[in-house]
């Protein structure tokens, strides 16, 4: 099991790597994550609802997605309560003091998970959640050390040299921990270290000889490494520069429950696209292209885009020419009305929409939930993706669909071919769907196809790279037990 001293320390980056690494040796190894809270999320090949970063584990371990990965979800719909998924499926909306009751039940689905997945690999690389040290949250723990205790689990820490303070992480985290839980832990990692190894090394013999545990190795900084975020939009130092006018310019708004923001990714990555996240308070700049995203919470978020001017702004782009595309929730922004009776994302009620689209949403209580391929409406390019919504979309006007599939459609098109709507997620990741709707948006010239899911591969080889490079290996091996495993 992989436990980060703070969120953000690597943990999720760490197991990805060690998946592949292993993967390349001929061992069956699968990812796991107890709990994850997290706006991004995947459909599984089972079709239920696991965090995005164990999709992409998976991925490294050359596996499709599957609920047991994360047999416990939490999708926060406001500050103070979120969507308790249970192997993949919504079972209610629950407050910290309720979940924190429910976490008897909760163990059980995720040591059910657990056994499955015991019983079909030779391996398991568990990724904790947050820090094992948050004492509020220790009772009834099923993220961290209360997992790793039920199931007698060996645990490496992971600390972010980039943040600063990282022995001091390291060593509080092992403080607050109990004896047994300090015995669990067999090592440490020190991720994201720039500069020369040798001025860190007295901090290292001293951790060691202050701890008693090994230091495994120390990761560096990788600079243009591109890993899907577990939840968290791009830190601002994280996003790729800024690119020139000659560029097609896109922006998004940052909503408050912004959900799957790894849509814009492949955009992000684009040699001829510039793409900003513009959160609260920001200027909104002019753009060729304005994409609202999924929301966790659409009422909510659409009040808050209204509060922060987006409805002027959007009017006057499309005044202008400029086009507009709304991802599942950003997609039902677009009718007359958002309607909530059953309270799904928060009080009972409905809200009034953009109207740039003559059509109503109802949330339900069942969530659609799968992956789909059909084609552009627009020009028949082959399109892949997924759709997670409670959303139950009624036209009261036909409109040109956005995409077409062997049997339906999806989203839709409006008259003067400005606006775009469709509930898939994935929309850019493949590059021939890409090229052809930022040609649509407005890109000219040569497209330069950005292959996002060979960018990705590379990104997670290259995280493999640095296992075999920077960690011990010999102790991971002795840890994990793979003598006789390996090819």
């Amino acid at each position: 099991m992989v436990q980060g001293t703070t969120s953000d320390a690597g943990k999720s980056m760490l197991v990805t790597a060690l998946c592949r690494w292993l993967a390349r040796q001929d061992i069956r190894v699968t990812p796991f994550k107890p709990q994850n809270m997290a706006l991004n999320s995947a459909v599984s090949v089972d079709g239920g609802e696991i965090g995005r970063a164990q999709a992409v584990q998976a991925f490294a371990a050359g596996l499709a997605p599957h609920t047991d990965m994360n047999p416990v979800l939490l999708k926060p719909n406001t500050d103070k309560s979120a969507q308790v998924i249970i192997h993949g499926h919504a079972i209610a909306n629950m407050d910290a003091y309720g979940f924190h009751n429910y976490k008897s039940v909760a163990l059980n689905a995720v040591l059910e998970s657990y056994a499955r997945l015991a019983a079909q690999y030779d391996r398991i690389i568990v990724e904790g959640a947050g820090s094992p040290a948050e004492i509020n949250l220790r009772t009834n723990d099923i993220a961290n050390m209360g997992f790793a205790e039920a199931v007698d689990c060996p645990v490496l820490l992971i600390a972010d040299i980039d943040r600063g303070g990282v022995f001091a992480h390291l060593v509080g985290t092992l403080a607050l921990l109990s004896e047994s839980e300090q015995a669990r832990i067999k090592g440490f990692v020190i991720n994201r270290f720039r500069g020369d190894i040798a001025l860190l090394q007295p901090g290292l013999n001293w951790l060691e000889q202050y701890t008693g545990k090994p230091v495994l190795g120390v990761l560096p900084y990788l600079h243009g490494l591109h890993l899907e975020a577990e939840d968290a939009l791009p830190h601002p130092t994280d996003l790729i520069a800024a690119r020139g006018a000659e560029c097609l310019q896109v922006i998004v708004p940052a909503l408050p429950r912004i959900s799957n923001h790894t849509d814009f990714d492949p955009l992000r990555l684009h040699p001829r696209v510039n793409l900003r996240f513009v959160g609260p308070g920001e200027t909104i700049p002019p753009a060729d292209l304005i994409i609202l995203p999924g929301s966790k919470s659409v009422r909510a978020d659409l009040d808050w885009l209204r509060q922060q001017g987006w409805e002027e702004a959007i009017q006057r782009h499309l005044r202008y020419g400029g086009k507009l595309i709304g991802v599942c929730g950003g997609f039902q922004m677009l009718g007359k009305g958002i309607h909530d009776p059953g309270g799904l994302e928060g009080a009972a009620g409905s809200a009034r929409g953009l109207a740039f689209f003559d059509m109503d949403t109802t949330l339900r209580p069942d969530k659609l939930l799968r992956n789909v391929q059909g084609t552009l409406a627009h020009n028949g390019v082959t399109v892949t993706g997924y759709e997670i919504h409670h959303g139950m979309t009624a036209y009261r006007k036909h409109y040109q669909p956005a995409i077409l599939f062997a049997q339906g459609t999806d989203g839709a098109m409006s008259e003067d071919g400005l606006i775009m709507g469709s509930y898939l997620h994935g929309l850019f990741e493949s590059a021939e769907a890409c090229t052809a709707l930022l040609a649509w948006a407005g890109l000219t010239g040569n497209p330069q196809s950005v292959d996002y899911r060979a960018i990705r591969d590379a990104a997670i080889n290259r995280l493999a790279d640095s296992i075999d490079q920077y960690l011990d290996t010999s102790r991971l091996y002795q840890l994990l037990d793979l003598q006789g495993l390996s090819a």
